[in-house]
C-alpha cells in the first residue's frame, strides 16, 4: 500500500536504491499529530489527514515522512508538517526533539501493534500544535479536525491503518487528555 505524498526531493537513494534498503535495513521516520490548543494549552482538536489506499479504502492518517541522510530531526518535523498541512500551518515545534514514543513497524504484525507492509521502520513521534490556515496534502482528500472524544470514538479508530489509532491515543495521553 503506497499511501505516502511524493516527495519533491527524495534525498539521497532512487526509488530502486530506496527499495532494496528498505529489505535490508530500518527506516528512520518522524510522525506528528497536529493539534490545537485552547488557551490554557489543552487540546482541544486533532487534525488528521484522510486519503483513499490502494484498494480504494478510506483511512485515517498522521504527518508523516522519513529523516534524510544529514537532516536533522526537528527539520524533517517541519518538512513534512509543510509537505502536509501546507506552508501556512504555523506549527510550534518542541524546545527539544524528544518525542513523546518510538513507534517500531514492521511488515507483519508483531507485538509492537504497528505495520507498514514496505518496511521495517522506527519512527519518532511528536505532538504538534499548530496555529496556522492548514490545507491537506497532495494525496489526502482532506484534513478534518476531530475533537479528542472524536479521534478516540471507535469509529474513526477503525479508520486508522497499520496501528496509528494506537499511537493517537497515546499522543492524546501524552497531552494530559483523559476521557474519563
Amino acid at each position: 500500500m503506497s499511501v505516502r505524498t511524493p516527495d519533491p526531493n527524495p534525498g539521497w537513494l532512487s526509488e530502486e536504491d530506496l527499495y532494496e534498503a528498505r529489505g535490508r535495513l530500518p527506516m528512520i521516520y518522524v510522525e506528528a499529530v497536529p493539534v490545537r490548543l485552547d488557551p490554557l494549552g489543552y487540546v482541544n482538536e486533532v487534525g488528521l489527514l484522510l486519503q483513499a489506499d490502494d484498494d480504494a479504502s478510506m483511512i485515517r492518517s498522521l504527518v508523516s515522512g522519513r529523516v534524510l541522510y544529514r537532516e536533522t530531526i526537528r527539520a524533517a518535523l517541519m518538512r513534512h508538517i509543510e509537505k502536509d498541512l501546507g506552508p501556512l500551518a504555523l506549527p510550534q515545534l518542541p524546545l527539544s526533539p524528544v518525542p513523546f514514543t518510538v513507534a517500531e513497524y514492521f511488515p507483519a504484525p508483531s507485538q509492537t501493534g504497528f505495520t507498514d507492509e514496505r518496511q521495517h521502520a522506527v519512527s519518532l513521534a511528536y505532538v504538534i500544535p499548530v496555529t496556522g490556515e492548514c490545507s491537506p496534502r497532495q494525496d489526502a482528500l482532506e484534513l478534518t479536525w476531530m475533537s479528542p472524544y472524536e479521534v478516540l470514538s471507535p469509529m474513526v479508530q477503525a479508520e486508522f491503518d497499520g496501528g496509528r489509532g494506537e499511537l493517537v491515543k497515546q499522543a492524546l495521553a501524552f497531552a494530559g487528555f483523559n476521557p474519563a
